[in-house]
């Protein structure tokens, strides 16, 4: 099972996300992050999440940034997107309903998480605090999924 975590620049939302919902998953599971743009490819995700993350035990420092490409459609099982936006971006690459089929936000209710990027430190353990419900949620489903037969 391959799950990808998708947002603007790749290096505050989605980094959390791949490394709060690796952190909940047994071995067997893949999770990436990707990003909408390509402004940060190569580079490692924003400090303020990097040390967020740590605060709650989480290692992302080993990440880099990278774009979203039509491959990840073929590669990954579920595409989790940060907001209205990144989820519009992501779907208007999709080629067929199976590949849209794939992608959600990883919110409930059609909610968002909002870019700390502009913020403060709090603002960044809001964030995680919102990805880690939301990680906690996937995970649980996730797991319910590889028990039963036949499903993905």
């Amino acid at each position: 099972m391959k799950i990808l975590m998708v947002c603007l620049g790749n290096i505050c939302r989605s980094p959390l996300a791949e490394g709060i919902l690796q952190s909940k998953l047994p071995e067997g599971f893949i999770v990436d992050s990707a990003g909408t743009i390509d402004m940060h490819e190569g580079k490692s995700p924003d400090y303020r999440s990097i040390q967020t993350a740590h605060n709650y035990h989480v290692d992302i420092s080993q990440q880099k940034s990278r774009p979203f490409t039509t491959k990840d459609f073929e590669e990954f099982d579920h595409i989790y997107c940060m907001d209205q936006n990144n989820l519009t971006d992501v779907l208007s690459l999709a080629k067929s309903d199976y590949q849209r089929n794939k992608v959600s936000l990883i919110l409930d209710n059609s909610q968002e998480v909002p870019d700390p990027y502009w913020s403060e430190m709090a603002e960044f353990d809001r964030v995680y605090r919102l990805l880690d419900k939301a990680c906690e949620r996937i995970a649980s489903d996730l797991k319910s999924q590889e028990k039963e037969p036949g499903k993905k």
